[in-house]
């Protein structure tokens, strides 16, 4: 068994922020030991188990409680990518990110991976080209993950006061558009939501990933699979027709505009103020201007404050937003910056997002 349990040389102290828990699973022993070296540099992270495999991996995490598990695809066995709801059944709350080099070259892998329920991914380098760039990206991910939460012992519980602002009223008038923004965590809470959501909404559905350009052709492919429905990457002009999914390519925002009483897509090529590309803000804000108390938002999990500006603009003109609880959020950074802005009508786990849509629409089908 290529598992072994690690204490870190550096002593806790008990007034400072407990230190990330971190597990290393790869089958290199040279990359095990390098990205142990990375991490360990920073006193906010400690390494407390490596192994070999995912079988490994799965085992130790019976004796060993993290917080994160660093997972390689590419491993003897069952490996890395099948392996991954087995894992975090075993982690009981711990967070996956994917460090392989698949995340670069195998976008299929990647999206999978994340449908599957891997929170984040980063392309691992080869042996000899692991530069100072790749130590800030991937510590940087660390901390956005940040620390587990206890199986059973959810951040947010439905009986207790949410640190937000006021929750909104939902409109009860028709839905002619759904939009959906999502970032780290999102493609799996996609996923839940569209398994969930009725086989008909009568309305287009719009979806912002922050995705790189490249792998878009491979998550459409995979979110018609799982939506049950057809799913298109966007292009400018696109036609927008009801229970059709449209996505915005990686190296543009998605906006729409009404020509004639038909909807099409708008492609921006600008970065939005938010740093994102593509940008969840536009997709809302022209789904207000356009359609106004019609149209319906929901921001899912994401690192940043991506949505925000967005959501102000769309419940500006009327328009309602469902933003992902915090408890099912791999991060809690855009749902939760609407939230506190007090724009939600909802603070709900993927399913019940959908469910609370699928409500809206069945109580206006029964009108």
């Amino acid at each position: 068994m290529t598992t072994a349990l690690a204490k870190s040389g550096k002593a806790y102290r008990g007034h400072e922020a407990p230190r990330i828990r971190l597990m290393v699973v790869d089958d290199s022993m040279v990359a095990r030991a390098v990205l142990s070296r990375m991490i360990e540099v920073d006193d906010g992270f400690e390494i407390v188990a490596v192994a070999g495999t995912a079988e490994d991996a799965i085992t130790a995490l019976g004796q060993v409680r993290v917080d994160i598990v660093l997972l390689d695809l590419e491993m003897p066995g069952a490996g890395g990518l099948k392996s991954i709801p087995n894992i975090l059944e075993a982690a009981r709350g711990a967070k996956v990110l994917i460090v392989s080099s698949l995340a670069e070259e195998g976008a299929e892998e990647t999206v999978a991976a994340l449908a599957l329920g891997a929170a984040d991914t980063l392309p691992k380098p080869g042996t000899g080209r692991f530069n100072g760039r790749f130590s800030q990206v991937l510590l940087g991910k660390l901390r956005a993950l940040g620390r587990a939460d206890l199986q059973g012992t959810a951040r947010v519980k439905l009986t207790d006061p949410l640190p937000v602002g006021s929750i909104r009223a939902m409109n009860d008038g028709p839905v002619k558009l759904l939009a959906l923004g999502a970032s780290t965590g999102g493609i799996h809470a996609l996923t839940a939501f569209f398994h969930e959501l009725p086989a008909r909404v009568g309305a287009p559905i719009l979806v912002t990933q922050h995705l790189p350009e490249p792998f878009m052709a491979v998550f459409a492919r995979q979110l018609a699979a799982a939506a049950g429905r057809e799913a298109l990457v966007a292009e400018d002009g696109l036609r927008l027709l009801p229970d059709r999914i449209v996505i915005a390519p990686g190296n543009a925002s998605l906006a729409i505009e009404v020509c004639g009483g038909k909807m099409i897509a708008r492609l921006i090529r600008q970065r939005s103020a938010s740093g994102f590309l593509p940008s969840v803000d536009p997709m809302l804000a022209s789904a207000g201007a356009m359609l106004g108390p019609e149209a319906l938002g929901v921001v899912f999990s994401g690192m940043g404050r991506d949505g925000l500006k967005g959501a102000m603009a769309l419940v500006g003109a009327g328009g309602s937003v469902l933003v992902q609880d915090e408890a099912s959020s791999a991060v809690w950074g855009m749902p939760r910056a609407v939230a506190e802005a007090g724009l939600a009508c909802g603070i709900l786990p993927p399913v019940r997002i959908a469910r609370r849509i699928a409500h809206r629409i069945g109580d206006l089908a029964c009108r």
